[in-house]
């Protein structure tokens, strides 16, 4: 019984472009359990029994939590006999996280220590790939798997990236800024010479995919060379750039309420949100996002749920 509801609820947030991979095993997971248990309706109880025998970690025990909690709320909505479990029967995560938001020096230096990497004979192209990745990410707010994943096709003549598939199966345009495309025009000029008959935007030494690890590793060796927040323990991550993006271009809004929901709109559509709710949160990035601006956000995300 429960297996079936599994596979209606999956199907249906799948048509509206969820992915789910994780969440389906954790839904089919407890779908056996009840069955084995002779239960047909979902019941606090047995989803507690459930996460004791599945999940060694907090964070484990979250994830499957709030998996079966969508699921119940799902279920309960066309049968009350489901009862939705609540939050507290897993310890809550940490909260997410504070993002880097670097400041244009910082990210000036990023580039200019990216332009200093050492030379590597199998990869003749290290220094402008490297400077035009990071600074394509900090200048269009994509993420570091969409850029990587860029192909050579994938940029318009028009000066429009093609972001195809990515989170959430969505694809989008992403617009370039005059100065970002004479940037590209003088990256792919170098590619042309250098990067063989890969067709990849950023091709490895292999000309394949960029792998993110090569990436990641990278990247935190220009924030040692580049000096960037020596003191932190945790370090800023390429994503930051994304954070950073999203965070410059709200701050630039002001604070008319038409504005601001004009710019969430586009700023949701220009990331590739799924949820307007999403681009909300950068509003808590800076404390220097005026208080006008989020009272404006949040009755604009009123509206969208109501």
């Amino acid at each position: 019984m429960l297996s079936g509801d599994a596979t209606r609820y999956i199907t249906l947030r799948r048509a509206l472009g969820y992915k789910l991979v994780k969440a389906e095993r954790h839904l089919r997971a407890f779908a056996r359990f009840a069955a084995g248990r002779g239960e047909a309706h979902i019941s606090a109880a047995s989803v507690l029994a459930w996460l004791a025998t599945v999940a060694r970690t907090p964070d484990a025990r979250e994830r499957r939590l709030t998996d079966m909690i969508l699921f119940a709320r799902f279920l309960n909505a066309e049968d009350p006999r489901h009862e939705i479990p609540p939050a507290d029967l897993a310890p809550s995560r940490k909260a997410r996280p504070i993002p880097y938001i670097y400041t244009p020096d910082e990210i000036a230096r990023v580039l200019d220590a990216a332009g200093r990497l050492r030379r590597q004979k199998p990869n003749p192209l290290r220094r402008q790939l490297y400077v035009m990745l990071f600074g394509l990410i900090a200048a269009t707010g994509l993420r570091v798997s969409e850029a990587l994943a860029l192909r050579l096709d994938d940029i318009g003549t028009d000066g429009v990236l093609h972001i195809r598939e990515t989170k959430f199966r969505k694809s989008r345009l992403v617009p370039l800024h005059a100065t970002v495309i004479g940037a590209l025009e003088r990256y792919l000029e170098a590619r042309r010479q250098r990067a063989g008959e890969s067709d990849w935007l950023f091709p490895s030494v292999q000309h394949r995919q960029l792998c993110p690890t090569t990436v990641n590793y990278t990247f935190r060796c220009i924030l040692r060379r580049a000096g960037i927040a020596p003191e932190r323990s945790r370090q800023p991550r390429i994503h930051d750039l994304r954070h950073t993006f999203a965070t410059r271009v709200l701050e630039q809004c002001g604070a008319e309420r038409g504005v601001v929901a004009r710019h969430f709109v586009a700023l949701s559509t220009y990331l590739g949100h799924a949820d307007i709710r999403n681009t909300y949160w950068y509003l808590e990035a800076t404390p220097e996002m005026m208080a006008d601006i989020a009272s404006a956000a949040e009755m604009l995300v009123g509206e969208s749920v109501a």
